[in-house]
């Protein structure tokens, strides 16, 4: 088989994507060569997107963005057993070295030297054709599309999640953030039975959205009124929030990272619940302590997922979960820098905008 073109969606400044025809790659034995149809963008991307940078991770040369990734495979290495042209497969983006404590305990999430697609120097997949090890390909149903499949990353999020939050039946869960991801743990609280779902956020439209998706309560948060501190405006909230719901919840989710949904993840808490950390915002932020220690509240970080593919793919063929409905704009790839704007304004209720080719 001859590949001589790989148009590959290229962030080369911050503001600025350019598609362009990089090398197909060549495979190792144990590679597979995977002809990408779908990639969603995600809060990730974007932050690279606009500032160049998410955190302290700074983008120094031209990057191919996406992580959220669904193919067909074109080309597999000589020692591939898994998988034949043909194949439909999901990506997981993070690869691991599989040798170092980490991955021999089974939480290879945790890998120092994990090299995971567009985070830098790594490039992504928002490309015609990727490179990926083929243990790190799951092979989609046919009854799961490959739009569908380029959410099983997200979904993993929302999934590992709740199993970190020991979401249990008969539940009451809050999710901070009505993103996808936010939307996705809801989704994934609701299968593993909670009962109550509540979902709160400061965007009107995707509350709305979360009306007929996954979730039981919406929440519209206020805007901080000017000059009050973020931890008063967290008590605020969260006595105006008790109004509604009535009690704090066994386990709640922040899927925002902002220091002020974290300290109400605490406060809205109950005695010995679960305060589930998902969303990535400022390194350093204050935390109520007294509530967390004189109340027992777990605080647990989640950093991705941890074997989760092969679940939240079995959800999606039986129907537990319908991630559908969230794909809500599509691109064609050579559009790639319109649908970064769109994403990145968040207008006509995008929840998912995916990249096709």
């Amino acid at each position: 088989m001859t590949l001589d073109s790989n148009p590959s969606a290229v962030l080369t400044k911050a503001g600025e994507i350019v598609v362009q025809n990089r090398p197909v790659p060549k495979l190792g034995p144990l590679d597979v060569l995977v002809n990408v149809k779908a990639t969603g963008i995600c809060g990730s991307d974007v932050h690279y997107f606009t500032h160049g940078r998410m955190g302290d991770t700074i983008v120094r040369e031209p990057l191919v963005l996406g992580h959220e990734s669904a193919g067909v495979v074109v080309a597999t290495g000589d020692q591939v057993r898994r998988f034949m042209p043909g194949d439909r497969v999901a990506l997981e983006p993070g690869v691991t070295c599989r040798t170092c404590e980490m991955c021999k305990d089974g939480q290879y999430n945790l890998c120092p030297d994990v090299a995971f697609a567009a985070t830098p120097p790594i490039h992504g997949t928002l490309c015609h054709y990727y490179r990926h090890p083929e243990d790190f390909c799951f092979k989609l149903p046919d009854g799961v599309s490959l739009g569908e499949g380029a959410l099983i990353e997200p979904l993993s999020v929302g999934v590992y999640a709740v199993q970190r939050g020991n979401v249990q039946p008969g539940d009451t869960v809050l999710v901070f953030g009505a993103g996808a991801v936010g939307l996705l743990t809801c989704a994934a609280a609701k299968a593993a039975g909670a009962t109550q779902v509540i979902v709160a956020d400061l965007v009107p439209s995707r509350l709305e959205f979360a009306k007929s998706y996954a979730s039981d309560t919406q929440l519209l948060l206020e805007l901080p009124q000017r000059g009050e501190p973020n931890i008063e405006y967290a008590r605020r909230m969260k006595d105006h929030i008790l109004k509604t719901i009535h009690h704090r919840a066994d386990c709640v989710i922040d899927c925002t990272g902002a220091e002020t949904c974290v300290q109400m993840s605490i406060l809205l808490t109950k005695n010995g619940g679960s305060a589930v950390l998902v969303g990535l915002g400022a390194s350093t932020q204050t935390f109520p302590v007294a509530e967390i220690t004189s109340r027992q509240v777990n605080i647990l970080g989640v950093f991705r997922y941890c074997n989760r593919y092969p679940r939240a793919i079995k959800m999606l063929t039986k129907g537990t979960i319908d991630v559908k409905p969230l794909i809500t704009h599509t691109y064609p790839l050579e559009k790639a820098k319109e649908a970064f704007q769109h994403a990145k304004g968040g207008r006509d209720g995008a929840i998912k905008i995916q990249i096709t080719s």
